[in-house]
């Protein structure tokens, strides 16, 4: 039996500013990483949003899949589509510690 090597996904995410709740979508192989860019404050378009929460990741198993999906998401149809999936926690209702669940990025 041979050990087949991990799979890679690419990363497409939903961030909100906690400065003007205005959301920010991307896509990354290295969401970790691209996660610490963001608190880091060297991305340009999110620096002057922060602090920043991630409140919504997918994974891909290509790129081509990947952006495609971040591409919808910055549509109108899209970002009904992330406010209708995260209705619960944009409402503020059922688990009482949803910021716990969420990890800040300043």
């Amino acid at each position: 039996m041979t050990r087949q090597k991990p799979e890679t996904y690419y990363y497409i995410y939903v961030l909100q500013s906690e400065k003007d709740g205005h959301f920010y979508v991307g896509y990354t192989k290295n969401l970790l990483k691209r996660m610490q860019e963001h608190h880091a404050g060297k991305v340009m378009t999110t620096n002057p949003r922060r602090p920043l929460k991630l409140i919504y990741w997918e994974g891909c198993l290509n790129q081509s899949d990947a952006l495609k999906r971040e591409k919808y998401l910055k549509t109108s149809w899209g970002k009904r589509y992330i406010k209708n999936r995260i209705q619960v926690y944009l409402t503020g209702q059922g688990c009482k510690h949803h910021n716990d669940l969420y990890p800040r990025f300043e």
